[in-house]
């Protein structure tokens, strides 16, 4: 299977929601890369926010005009990737370790889309960990508390958030009440955020094998633009 064409399908079929004059959020990662590389290519008059400096250098060597998101109350339309992703749209994101812009991003945004390869879509999350960004001063205590929890963390070594933190790669296994473990890792100080994405998620396309599918969540906009 060649993921990344898969990957860079979803892309574009997501990259048809990008309207002239939008402020856009452009996520972070290998499917977002695609993305960004379209969108430059389309030439459409767009401003955009990045979640991450990788990002935001890709998307100037695009052509596409950068705000700074501590300027901006809200988006238009944020598409970014996943880690994984479960038949409601409820997501885990942060391998890239960006999921605290990812967040405040997907979270400003008035819709926000997903775009993923078919290998991405699980029956339940959790067989890829849950990443978290922390203070580096907090981290004996945060990855005791991840234990309380029942999940192994483990330092992602050498890296540094553009934030200048640390993130613990959390391994939880099945994850069978997502909603409650976010509450519980939100309310450790120390912890700045969390890769689970349970309800910022509105469209995904997702591309197996070359066929591109919409998913909506229940109640979305469902139009584009």
């Amino acid at each position: 299977m060649d993921r990344d064409a898969d990957k860079k399908a979803a892309a574009l079929a997501a990259a048809d929601e990008v309207r002239e004059g939008m402020l856009v959020g452009l996520g972070t990662g290998s499917t977002a890369a695609f993305l960004i590389a379209e969108l430059g290519r389309r030439g459409l008059r767009i401003e955009a926010v990045a979640t991450s400096r990788r990002s935001e250098s890709l998307a100037r060597d695009a052509g596409i005009a950068i705000r700074p998101m501590a300027e901006v109350e809200s988006v238009d339309l944020a598409i970014d990737g996943v880690d994984e992703i479960d038949s409601t749209l409820r997501a885990i994101k942060g391998a890239g370790g960006a999921m605290l812009r990812e967040k405040v991003v997907a979270t400003s945004a008035r819709r926000m889309v997903a775009i993923a390869d078919g290998s991405k879509q699980v029956a339940a999350l959790g067989a890829a960990p849950v990443p978290v960004e922390l203070l580096p001063f907090a981290q004996a205590f945060v990855a005791a508390q991840v234990r309380g929890l029942a999940g192994n963390p483990v330092l992602r070594q050498g890296y540094r958030t553009d934030q200048g933190n640390i993130v613990l790669d959390c391994h939880f296994g099945s994850i069978a009440d997502p909603a409650a473990l976010g509450s519980l890792l939100s309310a450790i100080p120390g912890l700045l955020e969390h890769g689970l994405f349970l309800s910022e998620i509105d469209t995904l396309y997702i591309a197996d094998q070359g066929t591109v599918s919409r998913i909506e969540r229940p109640g979305s906009y469902v139009g584009p633009g």
